[in-house]
């Protein structure tokens, strides 16, 4: 049995095309949420500041020793790997999942941004996290050598380790399957194909079917 060819102009066409607009336009309720994150970059900032002034005031004031100039050091290095992080997710999830930033051609556009996608962002957030890890397990592999008694607190000093372990696989196994999905995607169709075009081509000939069927009834 043939079923009519669905008008494009027919009010029940319009009403599927104005409920998808509506929900199109749905994406818009996440703008906030990187607006916040804005606000949130600025407290690093001013963070980084108060951090900063501390270090050079101990330095001029009380002589700070190298363990503590390294750990204020790591302090600060650790702030901007987290504000990196800050501007990655603002950045690339406006433009994966808000709205085009439509910079194009402008000298400051960041290399990463033009290939930009929500598996791409997976892996660098991933790997973002790792370095920010990374800082943290250093600091407490430095801070054993103030610790009078490090064998009392081995837990203190495994569980960052495991959880940084932890990361690490992670950010390994989402680089693996973003690696191999493309592959996947290739196999599925040895000729070249796209999969868009083999996912559209199907859609098609039943369409053209259908109003072929139509016409001749």
């Amino acid at each position: 049995m043939a079923f009519p060819y669905p008008n494009a102009n027919s009010p029940e066409v319009a009403q599927q095309r104005s409920l998808g607009y509506f929900i199109f336009l749905s994406r818009w309720l996440q703008l906030p949420l990187y607006l916040g994150l804005i606000v949130a970059q600025a407290a690093y900032v001013w963070q980084f500041l108060r951090e900063l002034w501390d270090l050079v005031h101990g330095l001029f004031a009380d002589g700070n020793v190298e363990t503590s100039i390294m750990l204020s050091v790591l302090g600060l290095i650790d702030v901007v790997m987290i504000s990196n992080l800050l501007i990655m997710v603002i950045v690339g999830g406006y433009e994966t999942f808000v709205s085009r930033l439509r910079i194009d051609g402008h000298p400051d556009q960041p290399e990463w941004l033009a290939q930009v996608n929500a598996n791409v962002l997976k892996v660098k957030l991933a790997m973002s996290i790792v370095g920010i890890s990374s800082i943290h397990l250093l600091k407490t592999f430095i801070s054993i050598t103030t610790d009078t008694d490090p064998g009392a607190h081995s837990a203190r000093y495994l569980w960052p380790v495991l959880i940084h372990l932890a990361f690490v696989v992670s950010a390994v196994l989402l680089a693996w399957i973003d690696r191999i999905m493309p592959h996947a995607a290739h196999k599925e169709h040895p000729h070249g194909e796209s999969a868009a075009a083999a996912q559209s081509a199907p859609s098609g000939g039943w369409a053209h079917e259908d109003h072929a069927a139509f016409r001749s009834n």
